[in-house]
């Protein structure tokens, strides 16, 4: 995870500060990964600390929560409740078809579709504290990030020409 920090860290350094604040801004998701990546953020975001460890190395258990803002819902063709522990519930949820996943602050709101087998797309809103635990659990790349940082860079410009006519 440090290494995925110091990557973020280095790539904002390359940034000018009017590009930082621009990038400060939602991040728009549209990404392919495996069930498992989304999974593994889900948790990472939400119950990473108190999850029991044959819940987390279980890949067919999944953390839902009921509250919205902080709605996690999963769509599977079957689902059976295991246990709740502190706002989450955990489930064993066989052929997934989609999850809905919504940060408490709100900021961030992402589903993943399945597309084939256990590979979906990702879409939605991230806030940029959100792309790091996507990184880290394989939802995204670092390439994927340097390609939005890169295309942010080359947007601001034009933005800048566009305030000045």
């Amino acid at each position: 995870m440090y290494k995925i920090l110091y990557f973020l860290i280095e790539s904002f350094k390359k940034l000018d500060k009017r590009q930082i604040v621009e990038f400060y801004q939602m991040v728009e998701i549209d990404a392919t990964c495996s069930l498992e990546s989304f999974r593994k953020f889900v948790i990472l975001s939400t119950c990473n600390s108190f999850i029991p460890d044959s819940y987390f190395e279980d890949y067919e258990v999944f953390p839902e929560r009921e509250t919205s803002p902080g709605l996690i819902y999963v769509e599977a063709a079957d689902k059976v409740t295991l246990k709740k522990i502190r706002d989450m519930t955990f489930v064993n949820a066989k052929d997934v078809l989609g999850i809905i996943y919504s940060s408490k602050s709100g900021n961030t709101n992402l589903k993943w579709r399945q597309i084939r087998r256990n590979t979906g797309k990702v879409i939605g809103d991230a806030s940029t504290n959100t792309l790091v635990n996507l990184t880290e659990a394989g939802v995204l790349t670092q390439e994927w990030v340097q390609s939005y940082l890169r295309k942010k860079a080359e947007e601001q410009p034009t933005k800048t020409s566009e305030l000045t006519n």
